[in-house]
């Protein structure tokens, strides 16, 4: 590694190294899991007995390494922090495998495994031609592209591709979610013979959902769509409830015409009526393997992939821009920047969309991974089961009694965040170091499953 550090960096990197406090240092570091931009905070924290006031333990951040304790960012986008990305993105794969295959640590039964369920793709319209890999072989422009050839999803005539129409409906891609699922209750309460409350009381509509950004830059949507009992995954579905009848459905609302978002007209912009493409996936979800079926953990991992990922998969940044200027500065490609000068001349005229401050995203402002509320659990409770086993583990170490028979009193001020240049050579080298044993880790796992 020392080799391929610029002198400041390596320099820094043995101040690091040689500093007395570097082992506790490295302590920290592991904790957070490689995090590269770690939370400082400065403080103390007391655990003392309930009945007789007796102090148990005692911490402050005063003997740590630069007077501050290092906790996880927490950041979801693999392009900002890796190590809290992957933690992010096995919740995910936990939250979304839960509601397809049961999970008893979040109260799920395994008979949603029986329940009508499929995994939907809704996609954008055309905003104009593209570089692609089509069946044939060959693009429009007379080109064999290969897998990452970066002019896939890039328009082939720059001059006539509808790049407002684009970041427009990017922007109100959730608003044709909302619609199209409150529209998909109605088709099946339809199909069902019954009425919007008699739905309600006999079967509910349960759903996770990811967003994904393709070449072009255009926002589109994985979903598991499940029916339930009116109670949640906890009841079972009425009998006329099939998947075949959830599939006609989904169809049906994704075409039906009052599944739109309307944008008014402006001086400069004429109005607009926004609805999904014409490329609608459904596809059954299987327990198991089963003559190419997609399967659970299929789904899963796939809607966990995509969890972490934003709009910088385009090539544009994954944080807000100030200036038009930085597109330069940041070499962003002539694609995404057509998209992103695309927000900035519209943002005057629609300025309750936000299309500036969301440029960085080409106009999407939307959750990224979202689920109806009993689909399972949250990431709330995930990251709760997390805290509680931590806290048991480090109540056990010090030898402290149980929580339900102490009192613990703590001030905490934030300090900064993120490392030095060397800190930060050395938290990704304790990163990687993670990622290999996990890696190592899961293959001895698959091979004693093999044996």
């Amino acid at each position: 590694m020392a080799d391929t550090l610029d002198p400041t960096t390596l320099g820094d990197l043995l101040r690091v190294a040689s500093a007395p406090d570097f082992d506790r240092w490295q302590q920290q570091i592991h904790k957070t899991g490689g995090c590269s931009q770690p939370i400082h905070l400065t403080g103390w924290s007391l655990t003392r007995d309930k009945t007789t006031g007796e102090t148990l333990h005692a911490y402050s951040t005063a003997a740590e390494p630069g007077g501050r304790l290092r906790i996880a960012c927490g950041n979801r986008r693999a392009s900002r922090c890796e190590p809290c990305a992957y933690l992010y993105a096995g919740d995910a794969y936990r939250l979304v495998r839960a509601g397809l295959a049961g999970d008893d640590t979040m109260n799920i039964p395994a008979t949603v495994r029986t329940r009508p369920r499929v995994f939907v793709t809704l996609t954008a319209p055309s905003f104009g031609p593209v570089h692609n890999r089509p069946d044939t072989g060959r693009c429009r422009c007379g080109t064999r592209h290969t897998e990452n050839d970066p002019a896939l999803g890039t328009a082939l005539d720059p001059a006539t591709y509808d790049y407002a129409g684009a970041v427009l409906f990017n922007n109100h891609a959730g608003e044709l979610w909302h619609r199209f699922i409150n529209r998909l209750r109605r088709e099946i309460a339809a199909s069902a013979g019954l009425t919007q409350k008699a739905f309600k009381e006999a079967a509910r509509l349960s759903f996770n959902k990811v967003a994904e950004f393709q070449k072009r830059g255009a926002i589109h949507f994985h979903a598991v769509i499940r029916i339930d009992g009116p109670d949640g995954p906890e009841t079972e579905p009425p009998r006329w409830a099939t998947q075949e009848l959830l599939t006609h459905c989904i169809e049906a609302a994704a075409a039906h015409p009052y599944v739109t978002a309307t944008i008014p007209a402006t001086n400069d912009h004429p109005s607009r009526t926004l609805r999904w493409g014409k490329q609608l996936d459904i596809r059954p979800i299987k327990a198991f393997d089963d003559a190419g079926d997609i399967t659970e953990q299929a789904v899963a991992s796939y809607v966990a992939k995509y969890a972490t990922k934003a709009a910088e998969t385009t090539g544009t940044l994954d944080r807000r821009i100030g200036e038009l200027a930085e597109l330069d500065q940041h070499q962003v490609p002539d694609h995404a920047r057509r998209l992103i000068r695309a927000c900035w001349n519209l943002d005057p005229a629609y300025p309750d969309r936000k299309l500036w401050a969301w440029a960085h995203m080409l106009g999407f402002r939307g959750h990224f991974l979202t689920k109806s509320r009993r689909y399972s659990s949250t990431f709330g409770e995930r990251r709760q089961i997390r805290a509680d086993y931590r806290a048991a583990e480090q109540r056990e170490a010090l030898g402290l009694p149980d929580p339900q028979t102490t009192l613990v009193l703590a001030h905490w001020r934030y300090a900064g965040h993120g490392h030095t240049p060397g800190e930060s050579a050395l938290a990704a080298s304790i990163a990687e170091d993670i990622r290999i044993n996990r890696e190592t880790a899961r293959e001895a796992m698959a091979a004693g499953e093999g044996g």
